[in-house]
């Protein structure tokens, strides 16, 4: 049976010096080989404890019964705040519902539908760019990924494709802020003083400020076209224009250029890394992949489709599914415990890390059958639909679930139906991918596929 590459997990026993520098290089493989065992795990350090919780009731618990309990660690937010300023990624509390209540609007099911027309023109795109790439030799396909699904938001966003001056100088700046890696800035690890600064790299600074200039460059022309009432009927139109219900106030710019930033992270990088790896899982399953083509070509046929229609496409949902579940695109989560706990008979203090990792979880050998196995007829089964409802988070869950959790599951089986009926997907022996944990679940170095016409 072929099993999907994942990361050796390290040594059980290393130094706490030892372990900072593996976590600065990949944080899964940073990790123990028993974490895919345990339902709860205990590291201490000088500075601070964390808690890697397992246990369903627990990621329950924290996520879903008693979210206010558990917010967003601050940590996190050190590390990405070059780039997300004060996003709804990273706020907590009365800044972060506020932040929701004005955002979720625009994603509601209705909005879905307005939002599909300019889905389908990026995937055909993305289809008519794979033309010159389908000669049969090896691409990484992480970059076309990356394209496609980058393309998508800037339609969707603010209605240019990814080919306008402004969305690729975003696009060109974003790969290169990824490879710093800022969310493992050292310097956020550590309960420092707040008067201390955290230290980011010269480069993760200059990316991430010139990724805000050309962001405020759009929403400074959006809101003079809303102003003016020439405005299209597009995702930041509808999310500068919605008003707080409570106070009737909408996001000053400012506050629009780091929401956009946290879109353009959500819905284009965690889509970009979901698609890659499930047309890679696609090349290493072929008979999986032929599925995907067969219903394509019944569902869709040579013409235009509607929304509902993709949502009719099972196989190739629940390959989009299976594959976030082996490489969920957002490796783990932390939450701080705002006062003392006790989980499983064990003593949390006040302050602790509670980090929620759908990648150990999405693999839990208590939890899933064969865990490690590429099989999207899972979720047909009693262990599948059990565990998707109970140990399946790549969206988060609870109040603080992906508010773009629909998009993406709308977007995600569109581009691969649409890529896999045009195009036959094969693996490269030489060349299996390694997941690494950057700003998402990516390939060491790219995911490398042959790509031939169908």
């Amino acid at each position: 049976m072929t099993v999907p590459p994942k990361p050796t997990s390290r040594a059980e026993f290393v130094s706490r010096w030892q372990y900072f520098k593996l976590l600065r290089n990949d944080i899964l493989s940073a990790q123990p080989q028993r974490l895919y065992r345990a339902w709860m795990a205990e590291f201490r350090a000088p500075f601070f404890r964390s808690y890697m919780c397992n246990d369903t009731s627990l990621v329950e618990l924290v996520l879903k019964d008693r979210p206010d309990d558990f917010p967003k660690s601050d940590r996190v937010r050190k590390g990405l705040m070059p780039l997300l300023g004060n996003s709804v990624f990273v706020t907590n509390g009365d800044i972060w519902k506020r932040q929701r209540r004005i955002i979720d609007p625009a994603f509601e099911g209705g909005r879905l539908h307005e939002t599909f027309s300019a889905m389908w023109e990026a995937g055909l795109a993305a289809v008519n760019r794979m033309q010159d790439l389908a000669d049969g030799e090896a691409i990484d396909i992480e970059a076309h990924t990356s394209h496609a699904a980058a393309d998508v938001i800037f339609r969707t966003l603010f209605s240019i494709p990814i080919e306008h001056k402004v969305a690729k100088g975003v696009f060109n700046a974003f790969r290169q802020h990824q490879k710093e890696q800022p969310v493992l800035n050292l310097g956020g690890l550590l309960p420092l003083p707040k008067w201390m600064p955290r230290f980011h790299s010269r480069k993760t600074k200059e990316t991430a400020g010139h990724i805000r200039k050309l962001i405020e460059q759009l929403t400074s022309e959006r809101m003079a076209q809303i102003n003016a009432g020439t405005a299209p009927n597009d995702l930041a139109t509808k999310i500068m224009t919605t008003p707080d219900p409570d106070t009737g106030e909408t996001f000053d710019s400012s506050e629009m250029v780091d929401q956009v930033a946290i879109f353009f992270l959500a819905g284009h990088e965690t889509s970009a890394s979901a698609l890659a790896w499930s047309l890679y899982l696609l090349a290493l399953h072929p008979e999986w992949q032929d599925k995907v083509a067969q219903e394509a070509k019944e569902k869709m046929g040579a013409k235009r489709i509607s929304f509902s229609t993709v949502t009719k496409m099972r196989v190739a949902r629940d390959v989009f599914r299976e594959s976030m579940r082996l490489y969920p695109p957002v490796p783990m989560m932390v939450r701080q415990a705002r006062k003392a706990e006790v989980f499983r008979s064990r003593k949390v203090p006040k302050g602790s890390q509670i980090v929620l990792s759908p990648w150990h979880l999405h693999r839990h050998e208590r939890l899933w059958d064969q865990p490690d196995v590429f099989d999207p007829a899972r979720f047909a089964t009693p262990n599948g639909k059990t565990c998707l409802r109970e140990a399946y988070i790549p969206f988060s869950t609870g109040q603080r679930v992906c508010p773009g959790s629909g998009f993406a599951m709308i977007e995600g089986p569109l581009l691969l139906s649409l890529l896999v009926s045009e195009y036959l997907f094969e693996i490269v022996p030489e060349r299996e991918p390694i997941p690494q944990a950057q700003l998402t679940v990516r390939a060491r170095e790219g995911i490398w596929l042959k790509v031939k016409p169908r």
